[in-house]
């Protein structure tokens, strides 16, 4: 026995607990996280670097609204009704996102698919609608470097007219998975980061269309 064990028996009347490679038994190493804790954590570690993206371009948005360089401004260049149609497809699409999810939990594919088929085609919609109205600014002359207004104006909807493309692009994937691998646990959690990407995208929507077309229309 050692001096150490003799005098931590001498001291607590029982000797210490047995050590593994140096380290103590009660601080032993509990071997790597499960593979679905650590995707769970990049994912959220992915959409709050997005958020801090988005916020930097709210913020130069915000100091560059401006600054038309004498070129046409929001108010001139912004279509209310068109811009009202695109939020009502977006915000309409995050509710079948979420009877998708609801028909997810409950396993019923027919309702699964409906959803994700209604997802898609407003999404795209949204986007139809985006694309046209920059193809009208841009008809006007009111490109990217004409100011920078429309440079800020286009770096930030375009950013998150990308991010929509994208959602789309992982919604006919989930299904497509759905149909071939049903209802396993690597799919379900792939759904539900989908879901919570795609509802990212309505609140950022929702952030813009007050910044950048309702204020920036004035």
């Amino acid at each position: 026995m050692t001096a150490t064990t003799t005098a931590a028996t001498t001291l607590g009347g029982h000797e210490p607990p047995h050590t593994h490679h140096g380290m103590p038994a009660s601080s032993s190493a509990a071997g790597p996280a499960p593979k679905r804790i650590i995707i769970a954590y990049g994912f959220w570690l992915f959409l709050l670097s997005d958020i801090v993206m988005f916020s930097a371009f709210f913020a130069t948005f915000a100091v560059l609204g401006k600054a038309t360089a004498g070129g046409p401004t929001g108010a001139e260049l912004f279509d209310a009704r068109n811009v009202a149609v695109e939020t009502a497809l977006l915000l309409f699409s995050s509710f079948s996102c979420g009877m998708m999810s609801l028909a997810m939990d409950a396993r019923h594919r027919g309702t699964f698919y409906l959803g994700a088929a209604i997802t898609f085609i407003l999404g795209l919609g949204f986007l139809v609608l985006e694309m046209r109205e920059f193809a009208d600014m841009v008809a006007q002359g009111a490109t990217a470097d004409r100011s920078a207004f429309l440079s800020g104006f286009f770096t930030l909807v375009g950013c998150h007219g990308a991010h929509v493309a994208v959602g789309l692009l992982w919604l006919v994937v989930m299904v497509a998975q759905v149909a071939d691998k049903g209802w396993r646990a690597t799919v379900l959690h792939r759904l539900m980061c989908f879901s919570l990407f795609w509802h990212a995208l309505d609140i950022i929507w929702v952030a813009l269309f007050t910044i950048v077309y309702l204020m920036g229309a004035r």
